[in-house]
């Protein structure tokens, strides 16, 4: 890291966000035509709307950073799986409706609080980027907590599939607050907050959130938890997911619509 550049590591750091926001806005894009019922349909399509829109913000920031007539769709479609640096809760299979919201309450609720400190980056435009998402994220984290509560603290059925929800899922949290080389990148140079100072603050909102849904935390060993998106090592169904994505512009390179 010695030999890292602010602008390197301001690269790395867009491209570390914008990879978050997209492969998951493309996971629950999926629920498009397929949600429980039509009013959640859209809700759901809507928040997979505005995480590629915040992608879009942060690889168009990194295409400037970069300067090498890069655009926003070579970052998202013309890069191979291990340049990826979301966490690996971004990519997991949607499962039911239960698993689904309760991978997207435990994303939201970090991505809250990681925006909430975004707004005093040293870097203006990256600062901008979070406060605009921010008014967004408000919402998804209001929406997700909503569903969490009302499956958890529901009917038996309800609440034994969140219950398995939160169980599979919970393994993967420990990767949002733990720093891997592009955290500490941005953390030196004041670009973003270290992941371990934000840990307080979700743990009391997620408890808080889990205790009125009548859910309990597995006990998982910090070792246990799951890491190694943010450094470019993923589960076996980001092939997968890249595959569906990138397809189009693949085959047809430079096509637009």
């Amino acid at each position: 890291m010695a030999d890292i550049t602010r602008n390197d590591a301001l690269l790395q750091y867009c491209l570390h966000r914008g990879d978050s926001n997209l492969i998951l806005g493309q996971r629950i894009s999926a629920w498009c035509g397929h949600g429980p019922v039509l009013e959640q349909d859209i809700a759901l399509t809507n928040v997979a709307l505005d995480l590629v829109g915040q992608a879009r913000s942060y690889y168009q920031h990194a295409a400037e950073l970069e300067g090498k007539g890069r655009t926003e769709d070579d970052f998202a479609y013309l890069r191979n799986e291990n340049e990826y640096l979301n966490p690996l809760l971004c990519e997991l299979e949607n499962g039911d409706w239960g698993k689904t919201i309760m991978r997207q309450f435990l994303y939201d609720a970090h991505h809250f609080i990681l925006l909430q400190a975004l707004q005093s980056s040293s870097d203006e435009h990256l600062s901008d980027i979070a406060k605009k998402s921010l008014k967004e994220v408000t919402y998804h984290r209001r929406y997700s907590s909503e569903w969490v509560v009302r499956l958890g603290d529901g009917t038996p059925e309800s609440h034994r599939r969140m219950q398995v929800a939160l169980d599979d899922t919970w393994r993967y949290t420990g990767e949002l607050l733990t720093s891997a080389p592009v955290d500490e990148a941005a953390f030196a140079f004041q670009l973003a907050p270290k992941p371990e100072s934000l840990a307080k603050e979700y743990h009391a909102f997620v408890e808080g959130v889990l205790a009125k849904a009548q859910l309990t935390i597995p006990e998982i060993a910090t070792t246990a938890m799951q890491q190694g998106g943010k450094r470019g090592t993923h589960t076996e169904k980001m092939g997968y997911l890249l595959a569906e994505m990138q397809h189009l512009q693949r085959v047809h390179p430079g096509a637009t619509w």
